[in-house]
């Protein structure tokens, strides 16, 4: 099982991680990129790059024969898959094994086994690990499965068997709804996995998610390395993962430990998998899933465990046994991790697209930021959104929570929308502080944040802009000349108008500063994309960055873009009603249900957009006829190209 050159099959943050641990094992390193990865930051970090296709992950990512060409070409013995892609594809595994390349991974026959929710739950019931009560059984009729709905009692949750992320997940409430929800979620397993397989639970009201790190090796052991707490999640994708679990005592994890053992040894497991549990608030613990690969968040069990988990999945690759024995593990302090996305948490978590035109991660004692990003690199609609993992380690819970709010707040992120503000909001909750949030969180005590909603941007933002659009205008990086736009001969003021987004404002210059505006100096402005500003008699830092007549300012987890318009013509990009239906972000078009002449109502759904492996409905604006339909299905759009255009319903 000895092996000397790695192959990562994976991409972005994950694939930097694996590098780095290799390499520091003295592995010789092989990255694989897509054609729109030619520039990322893991393919610069390895030894040696081999490009596997195209950008859709179809055809590089997922494409098993590129990927053991690589091998063959790179001379790579052993591939390390990383998560998401064919990680938990048994078909791969076997591939590898079948080319005499080392999987680093558990057995194809582990990876089938818990690659099916019905299979799994079966043999964890056979090995006496708790279990949801619901009906997991190979009659899929729609008359079994109804029967049997209706058996296991309301609420009732409908899980695609081969699924994950959310996807042919559907929650039942009233007994009228089971047909309609069964019929939605089998199609819907059956467009994303290939398989309509479903099984039936009884649905578990806001438990907490608690999962298990598991580890096992070919010398026959296993052990746990403690859980984390993964209950804040959106739409069944986690946000913030913790370890260890704030309400998880020592003889709860020895329990929930026991059971995860008693799970992996059942498929004879070997290498580093996660066994999921839902938590009640009575205490009592049911299986989940089994996820036979490394996690997003192993972060925070390496810190609490001060293990490296790649290094160990690399030993354990290799024919060693597991560096420690259970009595050996030892938790220590408190880490916390939340997943930095390119989304917009105010549009309903909607994917954005655009450059990293400044990235600059947060530094500080107990911070750690996992991510493969680099300036220059183009975030598209091909691959997942999720950008960075930003971790923070303390003594205790709250001095983790501090150190991560921080982090986020200070991590630099300049050229498209992020979730960085709706993160923070989430850290400095009180329910959250409390360590109190179940997975009905971000729907419940959570719903009505301001951090789910569009910011207001405040009046010294946008002061700030015109005075940093003025004098950068004048050529002074460093802030020393004067302003542009306003001169001292007595004449007044000077306009200058700045627009975000679709709102427009004329702000009015003079050597004191804004005219009218807040008691607001810019001090001094740095190249390192630094300056500071005296607000109401404070002096305090901000990012900027100023780019083809567009300013970028941050201030803590709050960030503004602003364009100077003052030689522009007014006006703008037309409101809703105007009945031009525009792609909110790169993406496929997967459906068109319009055609010219037809006749159509307001939030009726005209075109499905795929981007960042999510659906989008595209719905009319207004009452109209559809006039223009400049797309068909299959077609690959960039943001704010106009697709669909509606004449409106002229009303007397």
């Amino acid at each position: 099982m000895s092996f000397e050159k790695v192959l990562v099959a994976n991409r972005g943050e994950i694939a930097c991680r694996v590098l780095e641990s290799a390499r520091s094992l003295g592995y010789r390193t092989v990255a694989v990129f897509s054609e729109a990865d030619a520039g990322a930051r893991h393919v610069q970090l390895a030894d040696e790059a081999v490009c596997i296709g195209p950008a859709t992950a179809a055809e590089s990512y997922l494409n098993v024969a590129a990927l053991l060409d690589a091998c063959r070409r790179s001379g790579a013995d052993a591939v390390h898959p990383g998560y998401g892609f064919l990680s938990e594809n048994a078909d791969f595994a076997a591939a590898c094994t079948e080319a005499g390349i080392t999987f680093i991974g558990p057995p194809a026959e582990a990876i089938r086994l818990m690659g099916s929710k019905r299979l799994s739950k079966i043999a964890m019931q056979e090995a006496g690990v708790p279990c949801v009560p619901g009906y997991q059984g190979e009659d899929q009729s729609d008359e079994t499965l109804i029967k049997e709905a209706r058996a296991v009692g309301l609420p009732l949750m409908i899980k695609a068997s081969a699924g994950g992320g959310g996807r042919g997940m559907r929650v039942v409430t009233e007994p009228e709804q089971i047909p309609a929800q069964l019929k939605s979620a089998r199609q819907e397993a059956k467009s994303s996995f290939g398989n309509d397989e479903l099984i039936l639970e009884r649905a578990v009201i806001n438990p907490r998610h608690v999962e298990i790190q598991v580890f096992g090796d070919h010398h026959g052991n296993v052990i746990h390395l403690g859980e984390r707490d993964c209950s804040v999640q959106r739409r069944h994708q986690k946000v913030v993962e913790e370890a260890p679990s704030p309400v998880v005592d020592e003889d709860l994890r020895q329990r929930m430990g026991e059971a995860a053992v008693n799970a992996a040894k059942a498929c004879d497991y070997v290498g580093a998998g996660t066994v999921e549990f839902l938590l009640g608030a009575d205490g009592e613990f049911y299986f989940l899933e089994m996820n036979t690969r490394l996690q997003v968040e192993h972060p925070v069990t390496e810190l609490v465990t001060g293990q490296d988990l790649v290094a160990w999945q690399l030993r354990v690759a290799a024919g060693e046994p597991l560096p420690l024995t259970q009595e050996q593990v030892r938790l220590t302090g408190h880490a916390m991790e939340v997943r930095l996305y390119a989304e917009d948490p105010a549009q309903g978590y909607l994917p954005q697209t655009g450059p990293v035109l400044s990235w600059r991660p947060a530094q500080g004692q107990g911070v750690r930021i996992d991510h493969g990003l680099v300036d220059g690199a183009e975030v598209g609609s091909h691959y997942d959104p999720m950008l960075a993992k930003i971790i923070a380690f303390g003594a205790s819970r709250d001095e983790a929570r501090r150190r991560l709010i921080r982090a986020v707040e200070d991590t630099v992120l300049m050229g498209l929308d992020d979730n960085r503000r709706f993160l923070a909001a989430i850290l400095r909750h009180p329910a959250f502080a409390a360590g109190d949030a179940t997975t009905a969180f971000i729907d419940g005590p959570f719903a009505d944040d301001p951090g789910l909603r569009a910011a207001d941007t405040p009046d010294a933002l946008w002061a700030l802009a015109a005075l940093l659009l003025a004098r950068v205008g004048a050529g002074d990086a460093a802030g020393r000349a004067g302003y542009r736009n306003w001169h001292s001969s007595g004449v007044g003021a000077q306009p200058l108008v700045l627009a975000q987004g679709d709102r427009e404002r004329t702000l009015y210059l003079t050597p004191d500063g804004i005219h009218g505006g807040p008691d607001l100096a810019l001090d001094a402005v740095y190249d390192d994309g630094t300056l500071i500003a005296t607000l109401d008699g404070v002096r305090r830092r901000y990012h900027w960055l100023h780019r083809d007549g567009r300013v970028w300012l941050q201030d803590g987890g709050l960030r503004a873009c602003f364009e100077e318009r003052t030689h522009r013509a007014s006006g703008g990009e037309q409101g809703p009603g105007s009945g031009q239906l525009k792609a909110p972000m790169d993406g496929a078009v997967i459906e068109v249900n319009a055609a010219a002449g037809d006749t159509v109502k307001r939030g009726q759904t005209l075109a499905v957009l795929e981007a960042m492996k999510m659906e989008h409905a595209l719905k009319a604006d207004c009452d109209g006829t559809v006039e223009t339909v400049t797309v068909n299905a299959g077609d690959q759009v960039k943001r704010q190209q106009l697709l669909i255009t509606v004449t409106p319903v002229v009303t007397e």
